[in-house]
């Protein structure tokens, strides 16, 4: 089962925040899903970021492919750097 982490939209209308998830790539965007692995809020100032890095790195060794926005967000919390250490 190929999987990947990405975004899935919660919230009202124009008030969106958004569940870091690792999905089945065949799943939609707000459907069924493995694991929460974190959150983020791009509505407060500065954006609300909390990703657990535990689960994170599991999911990444075991083959997880992140999404572009997910990839970012790894990056800005410094996982995808941690991520590339390991693999060395």
């Amino acid at each position: 089962m190929a999987t990947t982490i990405r975004l899935k939209r919660m919230g009202a209308k124009k008030r969106a925040f958004y569940r870091l998830v690792v999905a089945d790539t065949r799943s939609p965007r707000d459907g069924k899903f493995i694991e929460e692995i974190g959150f983020y809020d791009p509505t407060t100032e500065p954006a609300t970021i909390k990703i657990d890095e535990e689960k994170a790195m599991k999911w990444l060794t075991s083959g997880a492919k992140p999404s572009d926005t997910a990839k970012s967000l790894f990056k800005k919390q410094g996982i995808m750097a941690r991520f590339a250490e390991g693999r060395k």
